[in-house]
């Protein structure tokens, strides 16, 4: 017999797509570690508390392949090809050091007066007054073409990333996910090969340039002590680091902007209070993050050997799944947990994950977060909410949270200005 969903676990009333706080802190009342059903994946066990989530997110024990779980029968599990998030040891190292330093503060910093420059080009586009969907007009375009652009994906083509990005994230039919799935391999592999020898200074081919390269013993070695057989990056490693920078590196982002958003429309004291200091914008991101953070839990972690969390023993092949989204509203940990608050010290939520998978995009994401926001209040002055926040719809995703569409309407917009960042809220954290 299946363990319940969590849907099924959840006071009565309530909705856990639109809102899954209530049953999570429910559940948590009851016990750090549940069992629970997840449908399309199986019974997983699922980790509730702040300070348990966080030591799992560093116990060598749970394993980020999926090669170590029990139901584990084919090729590891890769949608598209082998990236940093379904690796471990000696294979995921070696795959995020050749990226890592594409999102140093130094480097993303660098990038804040591109950001700029695309918010307000979009925010250009607007008549003097109006009202627009903020998700579709504002919140996608903008890291969408921040990361398009580092990847060296040509403008033309970016319409069709986030059309298969989309489908894989929240899939209308098990068909449509695998087309759109062959869709981006069939053109990361086309895009691949243009770049091949190509002097470009895009991320891509940086990457292209890297997987030419010999790699000593020690960087082929894989999280099981096992020679590889490639040089650089592999083919399928290739892939799969292109595949999850461009759906990483917009999709959260674009929840992180319209998810900070609704919430200071519906929390106009807290929304007042930003307007009048400025320099409180970058603990409002920090607030944004662990109150209605875009990633709501992490990837499958599985247990390579037996282990036991909060008491409950999890047996060698079992997967686990780690709540951030409970994690930062564990009343243990964060006072008045429910309360949105930007004032609130900023320190502790999990948004970004801890420990060695922790995000490698989080300097970009808050810069993006930042900008963006900034941008918006400053030159939209009025914006509003033209629908009741309860008539909004979350898209359905058992890691991803955030709307699938935000009307606003506004009456006037002010020009562009230097607005490079110049005090505490500017600063990468």
């Amino acid at each position: 017999m299946r363990a319940p969903t969590l849907e099924e676990l959840a006071p009565e009333g309530s909705d856990v797509t639109a809102d899954p706080y209530p049953a999570l802190a429910a559940l948590r009342e009851q016990g750090r570690v549940h069992r629970v059903h997840v449908p399309g994946t199986g019974d997983v066990w699922l980790v509730l508390g702040r300070d348990e989530v966080r030591a799992a997110l560093t116990d060598h024990r749970l394993r980020n392949d999926i090669r170590h779980s029990a139901t584990w029968e084919s090729d590891g599990g890769h949608a598209i090809g082998l990236n940093m998030l379904q690796t471990d040891g000696a294979r995921h190292t070696r795959l995020r050091s050749l990226v890592a330093r594409e999102f140093t503060a130094g480097r993303v910093d660098a990038m804040a007066s591109r950001v700029q420059r695309i918010a307000d080009d979009l925010l250009d586009a607007l008549p003097p007054a109006g009202t627009f969907d903020l998700v579709a007009g504002y919140a996608l375009p903008l890291p969408l073409t921040v990361i398009c652009e580092l990847l060296g994906v040509p403008s033309a083509d970016r319409h069709l990333f986030h059309t298969w990005s989309a489908e894989l994230v929240t899939p209308t039919s098990p068909a449509a996910a695998a087309d759109a799935g062959a869709g981006m391999s069939a053109y990361f592999a086309s895009l691949i090969a243009a770049k091949a020898g190509d002097t470009g200074t895009d991320l891509m081919s940086a990457l292209v340039s890297a997987s030419a390269q010999p790699a000593t013993e020690a960087d082929t070695q894989t999280d099981t002590g096992t020679d590889a057989e490639e040089k650089g990056l592999s083919p399928e490693e290739l892939l799969g680091m292109a595949f999850l920078l461009l759906v990483a590196g917009h999709e959260t982002t674009v929840n992180l902007i319209s998810s900070g958003v609704l919430n200071l429309l519906r929390h106009p004291d807290q929304l007042a209070a930003l307007r009048a200091d400025p320099t409180l914008l970058g603990g409002a991101i920090e607030e944004m993050l662990r109150h209605d953070g875009p990633v709501t839990s992490t990837a499958f972690r599985h247990a390579a050997e037996p282990l036991e969390i909060a008491g409950v023993r999890i047996p060698a092949g079992d997967s686990v799944m780690l709540s951030l989204a409970s994690a930062s509203r564990d009343p243990g940990y964060f006072p008045d947990p429910d309360r949105f608050d930007i004032r609130r010290p900023p320190r502790g939520h999990l948004a970004f994950g801890h420990g060695v998978h922790h995000c490698l995009g989080a300097p970009l994401a808050r810069l993006e977060g930042r900008i963006a926001l900034r941008t918006l209040l400053r030159r939209l002055p009025d914006l509003t909410l033209t629908t009741n926040p309860e008539a909004l719809k979350h898209r359905p995703n058992a890691m991803l949270r955030g709307v699938a569409a935000l009307p606003v309407s506004w009456s006037r917009t002010l020009p562009a200005l230097d607005l490079r960042p110049t005090g505490p809220e500017g600063r990468c954290r």
